[in-house]
């Protein structure tokens, strides 16, 4: 293109000179002028060559280039690929197998000031609790529990070293799962959930603590279920109670019926072993509606016992709805205890016989009436009525024994969250039957 620009150039600039030269020019200064012109001419061809030659040689050098990068590119990227292949498929693997430890932990420190009697005053390491959760793979974990109590375990003491729970659970499809081991009975609303910072009250309330004992605990297997209509159910085989364990000469009875004959998992005699049921349905935001039900002879087969055929019936029915700033709930719950007048009669004149039936209930309303992106104050009212000795069975003339009196118990106070894991507790409780157990209560705990 630019040989062609210049041959026009001088073609034109040849023409002009020969138009604008006069006519009487000299023959030979036109031949000269010609001359000089052809040799520029030479000259340019010579130079556009000589670039052309060069422009060849750079494209070449560059083609080589080109074609060098890619070979290196494609080299580096063949290895990069070799590699990045071998730790997707680590990734992969490693995604599939889902290997996960997770560490959790709970625990509290409390404070309880009884109104009438000061120097009663006490403060306690409530609990301290170190959770782990394997997960083998997408499907299958493994959960612990361990549990310190009291601050001090020792022969002296009255702390306790404890398992709280040690199970395996494998999902056997989606919305159904299997669990063997030792894990908490799917009863009432805080004996799954009973981290400190999953209720209101220094104290956990006295219906599921009496009544339903906290955290109470069996070994066997267990499936549990869920449906996309909101509703999940758990059902199980495991051990049950011993009423061999109960002590006439103690009140640990009329504390709670159920938690003096617990068995804990602790060499946990299983000649009979119970059922147990639980139904819940979520149905609608923030609402929960549920009951469970757990039975199961409780006499374990012991030599010479009058107690082979007593039976241990538990039941309950809950409701919460928490729709937002709004925390209500109620709980009933009642246990019998059945084939155990012969046994009574042994126990005749001491301090606490078995009692037939026992029950409790409890509503309770809470209101976050503060919060903050770090804080979070929920006042909170709650008024129980529950009953560890409500009936017995019948005894011979004389021996009779009369019901234990309703107890009936108001707590007022609130929860202070500091974050999602920590919260300080505040409350007053008034025992309307007995007002020199009214006291105060302070307490801090956490949960991660």
């Amino acid at each position: 293109m630019k040989k062609n620009i210049f041959s026009l150039s001088i073609c034109s600039a040849f023409i002009a000179t020969v138009f604008v030269t006069p006519a009487h020019a000299d023959e030979a200064a036109l031949l000269q002028k010609i001359e000089k012109l052809a040799a520029e001419l030479d000259a340019i061809k010579a130079e556009l060559a000589a670039t052309k030659q060069k422009t060849d040689s750079v494209a070449r050098n560059q083609q080589q280039l080109s074609t060098s990068v890619a070979e290196n590119t494609a080299a580096i990227s063949s290895v990069t690929a070799a590699n990045t292949g071998s730790a997707v498929a680590m990734a992969e693997q490693a995604s599939k197998s889902g290997s996960q430890t997770v560490i959790s932990s709970y625990g509290e420190v409390n404070y309880t000031r009884p109104r009438q009697s000061n120097n009663e005053a006490q403060t306690d390491v409530a609990r301290a609790v170190i959770g782990i959760t394997h997960r083998f793979d997408e499907k299958t974990k493994m959960v612990a529990e361990f549990e310190w109590e009291h601050a001090v375990t020792s022969k002296d003491d009255k702390g306790e070293s404890e398992v709280e729970q040690l199970y395996v659970e494998h999902e056997i499809r989606p919305g159904l799962s299997g669990k063997a081991g030792l894990f908490l009975m799917p009863v009432g609303l805080l004996n799954t959930n009973h981290e400190p910072t999953a209720y209101y009250g220094v104290q956990r309330n006295f219906v599921e603590t009496a009544i339903i004992p906290t955290t109470w605990r069996e070994a066997g297997f267990g499936l549990s279920g869920t449906h996309d209509n909101g509703i999940s159910w758990d059902a199980g085989l495991t051990t049950g109670f011993n009423i061999n364990k109960w002590d006439a000469t103690s009140t640990d009875g009329s504390t709670s019926p159920l938690g003096s004959i617990h068995q804990e998992g602790q060499l946990a005699k299983s000649r009979d072993l119970s059922m147990h049921a639980a139904l819940n349905w979520r149905g609608v935001p923030g609402l929960l509606l549920g009951g469970s039900a757990f039975t199961g002879k409780a006499g374990q087969g012991a030599p010479n016992s009058v107690a082979n055929d007593a039976r241990v019936t538990l039941w309950d029915m809950h409701a919460r709805y928490n729709p937002g700033k709004l925390d209500v709930s109620a709980l009933y719950a009642r246990g019998t205890i059945t084939g155990i007048a012969a046994l009574n009669q042994t126990f005749a004149g001491q301090v606490t016989p078995v009692p037939s039936s026992f029950y409790g209930w409890y509503t309770q309303a809470a209101y976050q009436v503060w919060k903050t992106d770090s804080y979070s104050l929920t006042p909170f009212l709650r008024y129980e009525q529950f009953n560890t000795a409500q009936s017995y069975t019948a005894m011979p003339q004389g021996l009779g024994l009369a019901p234990a009196a309703d107890q009936k118990v108001t707590t007022l106070g609130a929860n202070f969250r500091i974050g999602e894991g920590v919260v300080l507790k505040a409350d007053y409780q008034k025992f309307q039957q007995d007002s020199n157990q009214d006291r105060y209560n302070l307490g801090v705990g956490y949960s991660f």
